[in-house]
């Protein structure tokens, strides 16, 4: 989805033993306490999470702590870590899924409930906005505590867009042709389309989704490249003038080139939370509480928020922000009232994949 590449690696502080591949015969498996026999001290914690999605630091912090050692893993996008995770051959702890994987994952039962009286910086720290958020995807939160938060925009270029950019339809403008950049994903891509149309980044209209297709189809002559990452570090460079991004990367960029300015397009967009999940068959449940409460500590937020640029939902870790400009952002902080038309993607079910993925198929071999 929309985190920087992925680095395939495990920090110093974890047991090269303990790759994935042979995690768990190289670790020992779980005793009857939920910790894994043979672990140091409080046992261990299996973590899977996003490509460079959480700063080193708070790993070894929590080691020091609490005595658990983390064992790492991380996935490039929620299809790869889904069907991982629902096979069962490799056992975690904590997963950082999206909101429509985590209702998918719901739905199958692959979750297990939480117990927050383990986890009461979650509670204390999260700002509401973002648990009623979370209801859409995790009706009671019972199953999921935000970590990270976004938006969806449109990254220009001020040097090479003359006039103000608040439309997605600026996207298919004829002189902007090989300077456009799109998001290689079909939900994304289909989420830009549905909205200039009007219609829910969530349609199952198959009449909209046509539409949309035909859209992109007809954009497609426009678009230098699909990308992912790439977009990133073409828009640092000026390879192009404008590019589909998301909001934490939007806000790395402009560090890197002040030129380039961030929008939320006036037709809506898509509003999207990163959560941390307990599989069904999670070896280490105690251990999984205890570092998600970790995560949840206002000062460890903010190291984190600090090291990925993708904004916090964690309220109290916001107050602690130093830098009055970026604790006031309106790319990170944005205030949403102010928008119309905000969605989170759902889960659509085998028959919205489906669809979705053959318009797509259609829209990339056009």
């Amino acid at each position: 989805m929309k985190k920087r590449t992925v680095i395939t690696k495990l920090t110093g502080i974890f047991a090269m033993g303990c790759l994935l591949s042979g995690f768990l015969a190289g670790c020992g498996s779980p005793d009857a306490s939920g910790t894994a026999a043979g672990a140091k001290d409080g046992g261990e914690v299996i973590v899977y999470n996003w490509g460079e999605y959480i700063d080193p630091d708070t790993l070894e912090m929590f080691e020091e702590e609490t005595g658990v050692k983390v064992v790492y893993d991380e996935f490039e996008t929620n299809e790869i870590m889904y069907p991982r995770v629902e096979a069962g051959a490799s056992q975690y702890d904590v997963i950082c899924p999206s909101d429509y994987m985590i209702q998918k994952m719901i739905d199958n039962d692959l979750l297990q409930e939480l117990d927050f009286d383990n986890i009461p910086n979650a509670k204390a720290n999260i700002g509401a906005q973002y648990w009623e958020q979370s209801e859409q995807f995790d009706p009671g939160n019972k199953y999921s505590v935000p970590y990270c938060w976004g938006t969806v925009g449109i990254l220009y270029n001020k040097t090479m867009v003359e006039e103000p950019v608040d439309s997605w339809s600026i996207l298919w403008d004829e002189k902007y042709a090989d300077n456009i950049l799109m998001q290689d994903s079909v939900r994304d891509a289909f989420m830009v389309a549905l909205k200039l149309n009007g219609n829910s980044m969530n349609s199952m209209d198959p009449d909209e989704l046509a539409a949309a297709r035909d859209l992109l189809i007809e954009q497609k002559p426009l678009v230098q490249a699909y990308v992912i990452d790439q977009v990133r570090d073409k828009m640092i460079g000026n390879e192009a003038a404008l590019g589909v991004i998301y909001s934490g990367e939007a806000i790395y960029t402009q560090r890197e080139n002040p030129d380039l300015e961030y929008v939320i397009p006036k037709e809506g967009t898509n509003v999207w939370i990163d959560s941390w999940v307990v599989p069904k068959n999670a070896p280490n449940k105690k251990n999984a509480e205890k570092f998600i409460d970790f995560m949840c500590r206002p000062d460890i937020a903010l190291l984190n928020f600090e090291y990925i640029t993708y904004s916090t939902p964690n309220d109290a870790a916001r107050e602690l922000i130093e830098d009055e400009e970026i604790k006031n952002s309106s790319i990170a902080f944005p205030d949403l009232s102010q928008y119309a038309n905000l969605e989170t993607f759902n889960y659509l079910g085998d028959e919205g994949d489906e669809l979705y993925n053959e318009m797509w198929k259609e829209v990339k071999s056009n």
